[in-house]
């Protein structure tokens, strides 16, 4: 038989291995492991501001503008009236961006003045108090068409001019003769852009809002085109002396953004028509135009939800 192992008292004797004398699997095990703080805080303030930057860009949900195109002709004085009017919509999540041209010598309800064409409203107000002829033509056109408009933009013609000539003018194209040009491509000055959109040759005001539309559209594609981008630093201060808005600043980049997803070719141009008015002469002898709601409703049920 072998000799019987007996324990010394230097085997007996408890371990008390200080740190430094931990096997690295040791060290491991018995180390508390470290939360990655700095990704998880960055992956949070990325989603903070991923949803702010989404509920800025697409909300409210929809933007109703009305757009006034003034001018003051020789001999009318300081006041002007409102040549153009254009009702538009803007919806950011779809994108949609919809225009409905308003006839100027529409027969409305001008509220403190009675019924009068629409662009009296504009000039009535200016000429009793300077400043609130947009206003006075945001509440007519609520009155009357039951729409919720939450802006103006006003646009004067001569600061528009010289907007068209510092982007370097304009490219049209017609699928027939309007304005005086063939059908064909043409490219517009800021002179020649502001005549073709106020031209009446062809006929009456309803062709003149065809006009506009088209006119809009084609700066739209003008804007955007990076042709263009360079000219920008002398086309914004020019564009800001035309435009006078209720606009926040910082409603104007969301709304741009829409625009420009929504893309020229896909804005939506009604005109309130022909069949959609009944024209007739006034006591005093004055050619205006008659609204037909049946007609006009349904329209404004489809661009404005009304």
């Amino acid at each position: 038989m072998g000799a019987m192992y007996t324990p010394s008292i230097e085997d007996t004797r408890p371990s008390f291995r200080g740190p430094a004398e931990e096997t690295p699997i040791e060290a491991a095990e018995t180390r508390p492991r470290r939360r990655p703080r700095r990704r998880s805080g960055a992956l949070f303030l990325g989603l903070v501001l991923g949803v702010s930057a989404a509920v800025y860009f697409l909300s409210p949900i929809r933007t109703n503008v009305l757009v006034l195109g003034t001018d003051r002709r020789p001999g009318e004085g300081p006041t002007a009236r409102s040549d153009s009017l254009i009702l538009t919509t803007v919806i950011p999540t779809v994108p949609y961006v919809g225009m409905l041209s308003i006839p100027r010598d529409l027969w409305v309800e001008v509220p403190g003045a009675g019924p009068n064409r629409i662009n009296t409203a504009y000039f009535l107000a200016e000429a009793q108090q300077p400043g609130t002829g947009a206003a006075a033509a945001v509440e007519t056109v609520r009155t009357n068409f039951g729409v919720d408009v939450n802006a103006y933009v006003v646009i004067e013609f001569t600061g528009f001019v010289r907007f068209v000539d510092a982007l370097g003018g304009v490219t049209i194209e017609l699928d027939r003769p309007m304005g005086g040009y063939p059908a064909g491509k043409h490219h517009l000055d800021g002179t020649q852009a502001l005549a073709f959109a106020r031209d009446r040759k062809d006929g009456d005001d309803f062709f003149r809002m065809e006009h506009g539309q088209i006119l809009v559209r084609s700066l739209l594609r003008t804007v955007v085109s990076p042709l263009t981008w360079p000219r920008w630093p002398l086309a914004l201060p020019a564009l800001l002396t035309a435009v006078r808005t209720d606009l926040s600043p910082l409603e104007w980049p969301r709304l741009a953004l829409a625009v420009l997803r929504a893309g020229p070719s896909r804005i939506d141009s009604r005109a309130i028509g022909r069949d959609m008015v009944q024209g007739f002469r006034t006591d005093a002898g004055a050619q205006v135009l008659a609204p037909d709601w049946s007609r006009i409703n349904p329209v404004l049920l489809e661009m404005f939800g009304q």
